[in-house]
């Protein structure tokens, strides 16, 4: 047992036996400041209502009823208005590297999700061009959001939906045909709202049919642009287990019996020709036009269709990460299938939204990509600064916040460089053992006295590699992961520093066995961390 499941346990216990109200939730939380111990509690002061008494009182109490021997416990402390503050004996602390390097790979999984389903899509970018930044941005959190899930027991489907109807693949189509009519000498104008980039030009070079042929030209498009978007994809990692196309939706007749069905429950209604659902009724500033007066649907119409879809292929769960753009989405789909009244909860789906991406260099944003035309894409990134850099920048601050790439920085092989720093403490800890290796110095650590890890470095780093699993758990939860990052670069820091502070090899066996565990446990645990992110975890720098 942790030493922290062990403290919770022991004050479970004496809340019982104080009379606790079932199901108290007993909380520790690691203090903001070393200096006041191990772990912290504030049950005292949970119980104080229910018990009627100072939550002081109760944590003397607690603390006078403590079996400290039996948990691990060095010293006991009351502060403030009751908070209890426990000090762990060193060889406690100590005994968890061992039990990292046990668990491996599976350090910080858990199975909480009980291996129920779950829908996460993201991207789901329209085919009219190359991946931007932003679509970059929501590549990074949907992945590392269903990793996240995977490690804490969830039954995760990678799933994009292809957005192949509507005006923009209209404009898309006619933008091409009028490069095509260009390249033959003709006279001819993009629509406004078309595409000027250079993928266009190439799309239509690629085209072998006739400019009149509406309908194969926009398939050409469409094909093309799905291939430039796949190789986009691929080249950052993210592989995908459905993809679903928007176009299918009408083929099938899913979107007619979506409407049929809202018209139906009552909760639509004509006006001024257009078709109307209530949306006001589930929280909506104002009703929204389902079908228009010249009869084609609104946009929402055929996303209510989608998710309907996604809960009749069994997700109960199902998360969407979108662009801030899609907030008033939000609303408008949950609206709809509550409206349908076929058991889909209120929440459903839940919504991860990101902000937008800006991109600098040498102080200045750079706005133009040489194919997009008018944006920077996720492959000029790619090529850049690299796969691991653009995925980490894109996951190191919370979705909703603007989030500024600085190119020079990402590129930098410095400490400022956060990725890098991460990689290097893991490539520190490999290269302890390699060096070991090419002097014939054994690094066998089998029989190691963790005893001998008591040096404030070294307990202040074992206590931060005990917490991922805890951090894995959390991030999940909040469907955050900048938490995970946030880690990392802090476990990085206490790892440069023990490297820096304690040497490894050349110390007697002993300590230098204990030494080795840590080394092997902290690498575990940076390259479990970065491997959640979709990143490497390179041996040598």
């Amino acid at each position: 047992m942790k030493p922290a499941d062990a403290i919770r346990a022991e004050l479970g216990r004496i809340a019982r036996e104080l009379g606790a109200p079932e199901g108290t939730d007993v909380i520790l939380e690691r203090p903001r400041d070393v200096a006041h111990g191990d772990w912290a509690t504030n049950v005292a002061m949970i119980l104080a209502r229910p018990l009627r008494q100072k939550p002081r009182d109760i944590a003397e109490r607690i603390r006078a009823q403590f079996r400290a021997e039996d948990a691990g416990v060095a010293a006991i402390e009351v502060a403030g208005p009751g908070f209890l503050n426990f000090r762990l004996r060193p060889e406690v602390i100590a005994s968890v590297a061992g039990e990292i390097i046990a668990a491996g790979d599976g350090y910080g999984r858990n199975d909480s999700g009980r291996g129920e389903k779950v829908n996460v899509e993201f991207v789901s970018a329209n085919p009219t061009g190359p991946l931007h930044v932003g679509h970059g941005r929501q590549a990074a959190l949907g992945d590392a959001i269903a990793t996240l899930l995977e490690h804490t027991g969830w039954d995760v489907s990678r799933e994009y939906y292809y957005n192949d109807a509507g005006a923009q693949i209209e404009n898309l189509a006619a933008s091409v045909r009028a490069r095509l009519l260009e390249s033959k000498g003709q006279a001819a104008q993009i629509p406004e709202g078309g595409y000027h980039g250079e993928y266009i030009r190439e799309i239509a070079a690629s085209y072998s049919g006739e400019a009149d042929d509406v309908e194969s030209l926009r398939s050409h498009a469409v094909t093309e642009l799905r291939r430039e978007q796949d190789l986009d994809l691929a080249a950052f990692g993210v592989e995908f287990d459905t993809y679903y196309l928007e176009s299918s939706l009408y083929d099938s007749g899913k979107v007619d019996k979506t409407v049929e069905a809202l018209t139906r429950s009552g909760k639509t209604y004509e006006h001024e020709g257009a078709l109307w659902l209530r949306t006001t009724d589930y929280g909506d500033d104002k009703d929204r036009v389902m079908r228009k007066s010249d009869g084609t649907y609104t946009y929402f119409v055929p996303d209510v269709a989608y998710h309907v879809t996604k809960w009749e292929r069994g997700f109960k769960r199902a998360i969407d990460v979108q662009g801030a753009d899609h907030h008033s989405t939000a609303t408008r789909v949950r609206a709809g299938l509550q409206a349908l009244a076929i058991g889909i909860p209120e929440g459903y789906p839940e919504y991860v939204l990101h902000q937008l991406v800006t991109v600098t260099r040498g102080g200045e944003e750079v706005k133009i990509s040489k194919r997009a035309g008018s944006y920077v894409t996720v492959r000029d990134l790619i090529d850049e600064v690299g796969r691991d850099a653009v995925r980490f920048f894109f996951l190191m601050r919370k979705g909703d916040s603007p989030l500024i790439f600085d190119v020079d920085l990402a590129r930098s092989q410095s400490e400022e460089n956060p990725v890098y720093y991460i990689q290097m403490a893991h490539a520190r800890m490999c290269g302890i053992f390699r060096v070991g290796a090419e002097q014939g110095i054994s690094t066998d650590v089998s029989g190691a006295d963790l005893s001998l890890l008591a040096e404030p470095e070294e307990q202040q780093l074992i206590k931060a590699l005990e917490d991922y699993p805890a951090e894995v758990a959390a991030s999940a939860a909040a469907l955050e992961p900048q938490r995970l990052a946030s880690y990392l670069l802090e476990t990085a820091r206490l790892a440069h520093l023990w490297y820096h502070k304690h040497h490894v090899l050349g110390q007697e066996p002993p300590l230098m066995r204990a030494r080795l565990v840590l080394a092997r446990a902290a690498r575990v645990v940076i390259a479990n961390g970065l491997s959640a992110l979709g990143i490497t975890a390179p041996e040598r720098m």
